[in-house]
């Protein structure tokens, strides 16, 4: 199931093959995004409130999603490691058996009423869920140069299906097994790391990349300015999105609404988050991905201005629409802006890298949300983001194209 090495240059009968071939690859990582991603949606509805529920101490409310973060950012450096010797299928197995297994724990301690069990299996479904992050990379390699943006922008696209249907099952699974809330919620989305694992067999990946004779330090490829900038990106835009988003339902909560209502407004946000992944690509071929950026923090910055200005149930959703748009613009066109700081074999290190530094900063601001909003309030939790996105928007306007590396 590995791919041929065919350029699909021209419009002779092997390069349409080659090209339908790879969209067809390309829809498939689509569907595995999808299936990955439905539980993590539904996760960020439901984990909050699950640790209110169970924990003595509701400022540790978001530890559990905090933690699944954590192990996110820890799974980049090992996930590139078994992607750069066993190539993308084994490391992509490895995952959708870690998420399954972080599902089944949570499920546990629902079960037995123990916060701690409930905040362990965040272990496992983070290290799934840090090594499906490298679906959007894998949709790079399966594409031609020119079709690579918007193959990049499909793929995590695929969270729009996750937006629709990881809520909904939440909404209609979460008293399935009563007394215990959200527990059916968890056995169905045990199901979904198995889907992907069938996807999995049909989709071509490349295999691992041959290893360099003298590999260039990680370090003398995290120190270049393209690195740093779509880095730096990449972190501030997913780490403003999380602080926000983890503590939305908390917030909703405390105003009166039911758990429904906020799981309807974290559905509207992944949609936002994921849709504009079917004209992205585009965008960011016409206008390049430093402006793209800039719009996506604009558009976050908007997102603060509707949040300060009231607490009903069309200012969260604005709010949260807003924010899912900003993260789209801002982590397509950071991923994107990556690709000018490495070679083709300094991929999977660049790529490990890039990820350790987003995901870690995405699990301090899990962790940061709950005792921000306990401390301080809904307010000063937005207001405090301003000056992360005016420096990101600053930083990529200022920034020019890297020469291109061999």
């Amino acid at each position: 199931m590995e791919p041929l090495r065919v350029s699909i240059a021209g419009t002779g009968p092997q390069a349409l093959a080659a090209e339908k071939r790879m969209k067809l690859d390309v829809l498939l990582l689509f569907f595995c995004q999808a299936s990955m991603n439905a539980s993590i949606v539904g996760q960020v509805a439901m984990s909050a409130l699950i640790g209110y529920s169970l924990a003595e101490d509701k400022s540790l409310a978001t530890l559990p999603f905090a933690l699944q973060m954590v192990a996110t950012m820890a799974a980049s450096i090992p996930a590139g490691v078994i992607f750069a010797k066993l190539g993308r299928r084994a490391g992509f197995t490895l995952g959708a058996f870690a998420a399954l297994t972080g599902t089944l724990i949570f499920a546990a301690g629902i079960w037995m009423h123990d916060f701690w069990l409930y905040v362990a299996g965040g272990l496992p479904a983070g290290i799934g869920f840090g090594i499906a992050q490298h679906y959007r990379f894998a949709a790079a390699e399966v594409a031609s140069p020119a079709y690579r943006p918007r193959a990049i922008a499909l793929v995590m696209a695929g969270g729009v299906l996750a937006a629709i249907f990881g809520p909904e099952m939440v909404k209609h699974s979460k008293d399935m097994v009563e007394p215990f809330l959200f527990l059916g919620t968890y056995l169905i989305f045990a199901g979904l790391p198995l889907v992907c694992l069938v996807l999995l067999h049909f989709v071509r990946l490349p295999p691992a990349p041959a290893p360099q004779a003298s590999p260039t330090p990680v370090w003398e490829i995290v120190r270049r300015p393209a690195f740093l900038t779509a880095a730096a990106a990449g972190a501030i835009g997913y780490g403003a999105m999380n602080l926000v988003m983890t503590s939305t339902p908390l917030e909703m909560m405390a105003c009166g609404f039911a758990v429904t209502a906020s799981a309807t407004v974290i559905q509207a946000h992944a949609v936002a988050m994921f849709a504009p992944g079917f004209f992205t690509g585009r965008l960011i071929g016409r206008y390049g991905a430093r402006r793209i950026i800039a719009a996506g923090a604009a558009l976050n910055i908007a997102c603060i201005a509707v949040a300060v200005m009231g607490l009903s149930f069309g200012h969260f959703t604005v709010a949260l629409v807003l924010l899912g748009l900003g993260w789209n613009f801002m982590f397509t066109g950071a991923t994107a802006l990556l690709g000018e700081s490495h070679t083709p074999a300094e991929r999977v290190r660049a790529q490990a890298a890039n990820d350790f530094i987003v995901f870690g900063t995405v699990a301090c601001t899990a962790l940061a949300s709950g005792a921000v909003h306990a401390g301080y309030g809904w307010n000063v939790l937005n207001l405090a983001l301003l000056p992360a996105l005016l420096f990101a928007a600053v930083m990529v306007l200022r920034s020019r194209p890297a020469p291109r590396l061999a």
